[in-house]
């Protein structure tokens, strides 16, 4: 059996770690292209002077533009050709850092999240978008990030939400990295990164990812009521750096070399419905591993765990929660039938599922996470 398992070169976190941004440029040469949002880059603006004063290097404004389209990854490489960019900085939230990853093309890539919201950091992918928004691909590189920087100061210092998400997103990598384990499914680890000669073919998830994604949820579950309240009081803490650690690092390493399953193909799904659109990734995801939990018929006690934590922290439980006041059942097959679509990773669960089934658990779940905060969201 062919096993993969892939990570960054090199993951630092800390206190004003961004100081040491510079040090990790020079690895490269002494220049690089910082792919920002100007919002991002005002926030952090004072401890990029000072990196680039102490360790002299240069920093290319991408003067990027919010999206990560084709033409804006075209119009970048061009700038970072143009300069002599030894390296790409991605710094910000998702769109930024896709769109380095996508500009240096798995090499060279210093990944700087500012939020700890998702578990993308650490891939070797990113999604592409159409200069409206729209979904256009995804792209997958032949390397991880070279050095993944976390400044542990920064993340407490931005809104509690994104780091509640993150936990939502983390909190369906041990459930979908055990139903991929039981179906003997194929992981992200073993895709062919974009470039198909020689590629081996795919490759099943090893011990050591199901082991980090099992160690993502128990520290979930021990920190994430402290961490969260940290992040409401802008300080870091013991606990505030072990969810970051979790949302990032072990989640990302969980999801890409463990694997994804139903969870995250009904966020997917869920995204047809308008009223879902104002809530972030890892929200949706929260209420996607609670109908996965509810489609395999796990235990009770799993069930109500998973649910008290999501409510210990605020995460979503029932569709009203991710902005779904009522639903129709011609809705509710629209959402079940995109969560099964063949490309969907729903197919990784260790037994066929169909629309049909899909539908029933999000009903059912949504009752057991509306009774559960006493209310009712049918």
């Amino acid at each position: 059996m062919r096993k993969a398992f892939i990570s960054p070169s090199k993951y630092v976190q800390g206190e004003d770690e961004l100081l040491n941004l510079g040090y990790f440029v020079k690895t490269f040469g002494k220049s690089a292209l910082l792919i920002a949002h100007a919002d991002d880059v005002k926030r952090v603006q004072d401890k990029l002077d000072a990196t680039v004063a102490k360790f002299k290097i240069t920093l290319v404004a991408s003067n990027f533009g919010g999206e990560c389209s084709r033409e804006e990854v075209a119009r970048l490489t061009e700038v970072a050709k143009q300069n002599k960019c030894a390296c790409t900085i991605g710094l910000g939230g998702g769109k930024a850092i896709d769109t380095a990853k996508c500009v240096a093309k798995g090499s060279n890539l210093i990944i700087v999240p500012t939020i700890a919201a998702t578990d993308a950091p650490t891939s070797h992918s990113a999604v592409l978008y159409r200069p409206g928004g729209a979904f256009d691909d995804y792209a997958y590189f032949k390397a991880n990030p070279s050095v993944v920087l976390i400044d542990t100061t920064i993340i407490a210092k931005a809104p509690t939400r994104f780091l509640v998400s993150g936990m939502g997103d983390a909190l369906s990598t041990y459930f979908e990295a055990r139903a991929t384990q039981e179906s003997y499914s194929n992981v992200n680890a073993g895709l062919p990164c974009g470039y198909r000669e020689g590629f081996a073919g795919p490759a099943k998830g090893t011990k050591t990812a199901m082991a980090l994604a099992t160690l993502c949820y128990e520290t979930l579950l021990a920190q994430g009521v402290k961490a969260k309240a940290a992040c409401d009081n802008n300080v870091v803490t013991p606990a505030l750096e072990e969810i970051i650690e979790a949302n990032i690092l072990l989640s990302g390493l969980g999801f890409e070399s463990g694997g994804l399953a139903a969870a995250h193909a009904i966020h997917d799904g869920l995204t047809v419905l308008e009223g879902t659109h104002k809530m972030f990734h890892g929200e949706k995801v929260a209420f996607g591993t609670l109908v996965q939990l509810v489609l395999e018929n796990a235990a009770q006690e799993e069930i109500d765990e998973v649910v008290d934590f999501c409510l210990s922290v605020g995460l979503p439980v029932c569709l009203e929660d991710i902005g779904v006041e009522s639903i129709t059942d011609e809705e509710l097959m629209a959402v079940a039938e995109k969560s099964c679509i063949p490309e969907e990773s729903i197919h990784s669960m260790p037994f066929p599922v169909t629309a049909k089934q899909v539908a029933a658990a999000i009903l059912v779940a949504d009752k057991l996470g509306s009774e559960a905060k006493g209310c009712c969201c049918c």
